[in-house]
């Protein structure tokens, strides 16, 4: 996980803005607390702050290509990258093979080498999680990527004289640019025409083309474990977010599996830090904390439970709103646990975890999903809970851990295991009398690695399981600090995107005090919801339409008992 800014279209001189960029880099230098790198020339500002997880001695950034034409500045990681590299090998003799000579065995190396033999059309061919610009010193062109779900955040913007600006994180161009935007996920941008072009494109969004399908539920989970596998690449400590609930058990199960062995050895060599660690938060007493006590006896791991009260997660609440970026309901409640547990595994020495997010989007995990009427709706939602994800779960798992120096990694949204898990027979994701439990080809596939107590434990909501004490407290405390009277002249206060409850407005206030600018509240999402669903999923069930109530505890009665086994 780094931390990059960078000023292209240069409207004023070099000079004039170097410093103000790398004081917009000093911002977001929590991202990359381990090196700043910068490159600059009369045309182009670019600067890195890093957090070394591959190759910390001599992949500090930018990089340059080997000509030293080629200048790139990237946040995240390319997880095939030694199977990439293999394409450059040769003495670039042969008319399908060109030699490159890398400078590191940095991930990202990799980027600058297809995009020269390539240019803006080998993206697909990279399994990763990234950010990143790369600047063509002869032409003065730049080519700006985001990843295929938008794992690592990435915005862009334009100040009052036309300089255009990319960064990693909103907090660096507030006050800077007169206009911000998201960088959608899954695009890239030229500056030859300075248009958003869609790179990932995958069939399996249109329902018909998946209805047939057969579903292999030994298929799903070799994909899982693949995807987990090679994520494990590290040079430095890792571990992985234990909550006790099906998604983050399974991945820490497979992690488990794999630690004693060094990833990038081919599994031949012993891992440098073979005791897998795994780390869990929540009130005292909470469900999660219990479950995954559970797990981590079962698959052996050195388990840290953290634990928090409530006055501890109100009192960072203002700090998380300000990493978050973000005054989201449901987002600020389940990242304020997130945020506080980051911050004791960084005390520990851990610089990279693994985490569950994305299982609920491709499988239809979230409780609200039992009223989907039929195959076609629940695959269209899966879809578009999956377009949304960059906003939501992605934003929460990303900054929450960046914030404290962490890179998190999510093996659900590999690249290659979505394409197995969105391309099986969506009725066979559908929840009825004869599968009753949500997820159940995830938890048939991994039932055999887990405790049955938690292979077949019902969802809870990230906020929700760390304790119900969490969010009943917060909604208390909102109703106190905004009035009825505040509320129904929100609209007057903020006229874009207005707060439609309480504790909307609470967040939204302390939003404002961060990132004043209109441009800056419309990055941030706002969609009616019950249960995490999205808009359109209301329609399900006609006592959705009143709710608004984001927690899962509002359809929580979709279960008889907490504990059903198909």
């Amino acid at each position: 996980m780094c931390g990059i800014v960078c000023a292209f279209d240069l409207k004023q001189k070099a000079e004039v803005l170097r410093p103000q960029v790398l004081e917009m880099s000093k911002i977001i230098r929590h991202r990359g607390p381990d090196w700043s790198g910068i490159f600059s020339n009369d045309k182009a500002i670019m600067s890195h702050e890093r957090l070394a997880i591959v190759d910390p001695a001599s992949g500090k950034q930018p990089l340059f290509s080997e000509d030293g034409n080629l200048v790139l500045a990237a946040n995240g990681e390319i997880y095939n990258h030694r199977e990439l590299r293999k394409q450059f090998e040769g003495d670039g003799s042969s008319l399908s093979k060109s030699k490159y000579h890398f400078k590191t065995e940095s991930d990202c190396e990799v980027i600058l080498a297809l995009y020269k033999e390539k240019g803006p059309h080998f993206i697909d061919e990279m399994n990763g999680i990234f950010g990143f610009a790369i600047y063509d010193i002869e032409k003065d062109e730049y080519f700006v990527a985001r990843d295929h779900m938008g794992i690592i955040p990435l915005y862009i913007g334009w100040d009052q004289h036309g300089t255009f600006y990319v960064a990693s994180e909103l907090k660096a161009l507030e006050g800077y640019c007169a206009k911000i935007q998201l960088f959608p996920p899954g695009h890239y941008m030229t500056s030859k025409d300075g248009e958003f072009v869609q790179w990932y494109k995958r069939e399996w969004v249109d329902y018909d083309a998946v209805k047939d399908n057969e579903t292999s539920i030994p298929a799903i989970k070799e994909a899982l474990e693949a995807a987990v596998h090679r994520q494990l690449m590290s040079d430095v400590p890792y571990g992985v977010l234990l909550s006790g609930g099906l998604d983050s058990s399974i991945t820490s199960a497979v992690a488990k599996k794999y630690a004693q062995k060094r990833v990038e050895s081919g599994d031949v060599a012993d891992a440098w830090y073979p005791q897998l660690h795994s780390f869990s938060v929540g009130l005292e007493g909470s469900p999660d904390l219990a479950a995954a006590q559970i797990v981590a006896d079962h698959i052996g791991t050195i388990h840290h439970e953290i634990k928090f009260t409530i006055q501890e997660g109100l009192d960072a609440v203002r700090d998380v709103i300000y990493s978050l970026e973000t005054y989201d309901v449901t987002t600020i409640r389940a990242s304020t646990p997130m945020w506080l547990m980051a911050r004791v595994i960084k005390s520990m020495g851990i610089k990279m975890v693994l985490s569950g997010e994305g299982a609920d989007e491709l499988f239809g995990g979230y409780l609200y999903f039992h009223k989907a009427p039929n195959a076609r709706e629940f695959h269209e939602e899966n879809v578009r809970k999956l377009s949304k994800l960059h906003m939501y779960d992605c934003l929460r798992a990303n900054k929450s851990l960046a914030a404290w120096g962490i890179e998190g990694r999510v093996p659900f949204l590999d690249k290659e295991f979505m394409d197995v898990a969105m391309r099986i027979n969506p009725q066979d994701k559908m929840i009825n009398k004869e599968h009753p439990m949500e997820k159940w080809v995830v938890r048939k596939a991994f039932e055999d690695m887990l405790p049955a107590s938690v292979a077949w434990r019902q969802k809870e909501q990230f906020s929700d399981g760390v304790g119900y004490g969490w969010i009943d407290t917060l909604k208390e405390v909102v109703a106190v600090e905004v009035s009825d009277e505040q509320l129904a002249n929100a609209k007057f206060r903020f006229p874009l995107q207005t707060p439609t409850s309480k504790e909307e407005y609470y967040y939204r206030s302390i939003f404002n005090e961060h990132f004043p600018s209109d441009a800056a509240a419309l990055c941030v999402p706002q969609e009616a919801s019950v249960a995490c669903s999205t808009k359109i999923a209301l329609e399900w069930d006609a006592a959705f339409k009143n709710m608004n109530d984001p927690s899962g505890r509002a359809v929580a009665s979709v279960h008889d008992d907490a504990y059903v086994k198909a």
